[in-house]
């Protein structure tokens, strides 16, 4: 009689119906979904929001979870930019020992390195880091407006001071002129570290840093307008100490870098 009166089909009146029970269904799991999104300042995908659901007691699968961010209208972006430093043979050239083989069985037994230019108004920066390949951790890095040696020295520095021992460490690296030039090799002997380098040309062989340098510039470097380049430095040192504690990875069981590295030592 409602409907009658309504001048509503029965199909209407229940294809709403239906559509009001799933929005009820599934609305403390929206909530946390955008909670979760805005905490990560957009930079998760359904995948990680997954990840990061299940950690809080929400078991919902992936397929649901990215049906839902579609609903809400939350999608990642990812741009890439490349910085090439190879000028051609300068110095020795090493093997390539880590052969795409990025997998560790503990943490400081492979690393990687590589330098990235990165554009504020019409400054570039450069930024070098050191990763970890067992759990992708940023062990140390250098941000300067030259890609000089001096910036890789302190790089280096600043990951050494850090451990009493590397010994039979891989450091892989790419055949940029910084990594041919007898200073970085010379320290890296001094230290008992093996250099290992790419395949001239084929980024694919450095991969754990070239993946890094995406994620930094499509979760902050594309998604603010930073007023200068000392205001995205400060950013930048945010940014890594979220990317080292806070980010979760699929790959390394829903946990930061540093959880799972923690994880592995007292498991």
């Amino acid at each position: 009689m409602l409907l009658k009166l309504r001048k509503m089909a029965r199909s209407v009146f229940y294809y709403h119906l239906k559509r009001l029970k799933t929005i009820d269904k599934y609305s403390n799991e929206k909530e946390s979904i955008k909670l979760i999104f805005h905490e990560h300042k957009g930079r998760y995908g359904y995948r990680r929001v997954t990840a990061e659901m299940h950690n809080r007691g929400f078991m919902l699968n992936h397929k649901t979870i990215q049906r839902l961010m579609g609903d809400l209208g939350l999608k990642s972006k990812i741009r890439m930019v490349r910085y090439r430093s190879y000028k051609g043979e300068v110095g020795k050239i090493a093997p390539n020992i880590i052969d795409r083989d990025f997998t560790a069985e503990a943490p400081n037994r492979k690393w990687a390195t590589d330098v990235t230019q990165i554009k504020i108004g019409s400054v570039k920066l450069y930024l070098s880091p050191i990763l970890d390949m067992f759990n992708g951790e940023i062990i140390s890095y250098n941000i300067s407006r030259k890609p000089d040696m001096e910036q890789i020295y302190d790089m280096l520095d600043k990951a050494f001071t850090r451990f009493d021992s590397l010994d039979g460490l891989i450091l892989h690296s790419d055949q940029g002129w910084q990594y041919q030039h007898y200073g970085y090799r010379k320290r890296l002997e001094e230290h008992h570290i093996v250099q290992s380098m790419s395949r001239k040309g084929n980024c694919l062989d450095n991969a754990m840093a070239e993946n890094f340098f995406g994620i930094m510039k499509s979760e902050l470097l594309y998604t603010e307008n930073f007023e200068s380049p000392e205001a995205f430095i400060k950013a930048l040192d945010k940014y890594i100490e979220y990317y080292n504690n806070k980010r979760i990875k699929a790959r390394l069981n829903g946990k930061s870098p540093v959880q799972y590295r923690t994880l592995s030592i007292t498991g």
